[in-house]
């Protein structure tokens, strides 16, 4: 069946459908009032407390903020500059192959 949406809802597709529609219209209706209804319904177990889990851990660790602050300041704070291409890099496959 093609399902064509230039049509307004309720528009019969099928020639003679029109005649049928118009007549048939309170019987339709009736039809449809006493037709079982289906429901879907879908749960995820073992989400109910990711919401609190996440309140609760902190967006940024505080305590290694302040090692890299004091590390940099003391100068032993040492940049590897292939660890961060590598980081880059790696991110960049990941955003590539989340778009597939």
């Amino acid at each position: 069946m093609k399902i064509d949406s230039s049509k307004p809802a309720g528009t019969p597709s099928t020639p003679g459908g029109a005649a049928r529609a118009r007549s048939g219209s309170a019987g339709a209706a009736s039809a449809q009032a006493q037709a079982p209804r289906q429901t879907t319904e879908a749960t995820l177990s073992g989400a109910q407390g990711v919401d609190s889990v996440l309140a609760s851990t902190p967006v940024v660790d505080v305590e290694r903020v302040a090692e890299i602050k004091r590390a940099i300041s003391e100068g032993r704070f040492q940049i590897n500059p292939e660890r961060i291409a590598d980081g880059l890099l790696q991110s960049v496959r990941d955003m590539l192959s989340a778009d597939r």
